[in-house]
């Protein structure tokens, strides 16, 4: 009887101490994401918790870093060796640490799922200097146009342009009719964008290329629509707020940005809310929308267990979780499935612009990317001086070549300093 006492404690003992050791033998992954705490706390709580309950062998510990000190504190982890096992960045951000080769390609290792994910967010995850992927997209926004179907109407409009060549048109047409400045591109936020989305290059064999006939040929086209008052006078000085207040004072009959922007003008502005029109952004060469932008989820150089986490990206960017994320933060997932959820389409046939909007840019967003120019040197100052140069071209201080040539040749001193 004794014996078998202790028998029975031995065994409850020994499988209390082996459930310790397993418990403690996990595999524990770091991950960081970008500037999301503490109002995606709840999201980020659920996914991590509902991770670390599918796993015996791995358990995801989630840390967010601010913003401004993200690249820094990644750069210092990978240069000491302590390192996490995913982090969180934006497409250009992965682009310059895969040129620093400060994060591993993980081509193989996504192999088995990457048709998950969309067309243009698998693109933005492949940098384009060795055509490897670094990066499992997660979260993203594109812009869609906006239009008052009112001054359209009044133009002889009757549907939303199909080209961006359609789109300067039809503004031209709106500023004759009603006397309404047509559209407010965004000019003063990297022009650089508005080159790649024509399809242009911006850099070629580590030379600037912004001033061939074809990057004169479409700055012409926006100096023409800015001096026929197709653009506002003060588009050069538009930010997100003052696009938002001019379209809602009818000052502006068109603009561009992120799906859920007119909420503020369902308020502000109801009868010009309620005549809101939605619409895909117009493709141009370069085959994407304006106004892409998506962050993934990387592996840094260094990372102690590359399987485990892969393993957690993997749970972070399926169709369920991106969809958790996404509701929580009104952005947009990067898988094919998760933008075909009702919660996305089901505004598809809506009178409502927000709901509208959502449905179009959840189909759009399938092709978009991020239109921006990675690894530059001095990403600050060559961008300025860009926006500098475009501003007096399209304004009428300086001829369009003349301000091209400026700016390229700043950016070709920049990029000499770059070592090859």
């Amino acid at each position: 009887m004794k014996l078998k006492f202790i028998l029975v404690v031995s065994a409850a003992v020994f499988s209390v101490t082996t459930m310790s050791a397993l418990a403690a033998e996990k595999v524990k992954v770091e991950y960081w994401s970008n500037s999301l705490s503490p109002k995606f706390d709840g999201a980020m709580k659920e996914l991590t918790t509902k991770f670390n309950a599918s796993q015996n062998e791995v358990e995801a510990v989630w840390v967010d870093v601010g913003w401004d000190a993200f690249q820094q504190k990644v750069i210092t982890a990978v240069a000491s060796g302590n390192v996490p096992g995913l982090v969180n960045l934006p497409k250009p951000w992965m682009d310059q640490l895969a040129q620093s080769k400060m994060i591993e390609p993980i081509t193989k290792q996504v192999a088995s799922f990457k048709n998950v994910y969309t067309e243009g967010a698998l693109k933005d995850a492949t940098y384009a200097g060795d055509k490897q992927i670094y990066g499992m997209p997660w979260y993203q926004v594109t812009g869609v146009l906006f239009y008052n179907k009112e001054l359209l109407a009044k133009a002889g409009v009757k549907e939303a342009p199909a080209t961006f060549s359609q789109l300067l048109q039809v503004a031209k047409q709106v500023k004759e009719k009603t006397g309404v400045a047509g559209f407010a591109p965004k000019v003063n936020e990297e022009f650089s964008a508005w080159f790649l989305y024509e399809g242009l290059d911006v850099v070629k064999d580590n030379k600037a290329v912004f001033n061939s006939s074809a990057h004169i040929k479409l700055i012409e086209q926006f100096k023409d629509a800015y001096a026929s008052g197709a653009f506002p006078k003060d588009v050069f000085k538009m930010q997100f707020e003052n696009r938002i207040a001019a379209y809602g004072a009818q000052k502006i009959a068109m603009f561009t940005d992120g799906a859920h922007a007119l909420k503020r003008t369902k308020t502000d502005a109801p009868k010009v809310y309620n005549g809101t029109g939605v619409a895909g952004f117009p493709l141009a060469g370069g085959a994407t929308p304006f106004g892409g932008f998506l962050f993934m989820w990387s592996v840094p150089k260094g990372a102690k267990n590359v399987d485990a986490a892969i393993k957690l990206g993997k749970f972070l960017t399926n169709d369920e979780s991106q969809l958790v994320f996404a509701k929580a933060s009104s952005t947009f997932p990067s898988t094919n499935k998760s933008l075909d959820d009702a919660y996305f389409q089901s505004g598809a046939q809506s009178t409502d612009p927000v709901e509208k909007g959502t449905a179009v840019a959840a189909t759009h967003i399938k092709i978009s990317r991020t239109l921006s120019v990675s690894g530059l040197p001095d990403e600050a100052g060559m961008n300025k001086a860009l926006d500098a140069a475009v501003l007096e071209a399209v304004t009428g201080r300086k001829p369009v070549k003349a301000a091209l040539d400026e700016a390229v040749n700043f950016w070709n001193k920049k990029l000499a300093t770059v070592k090859k």
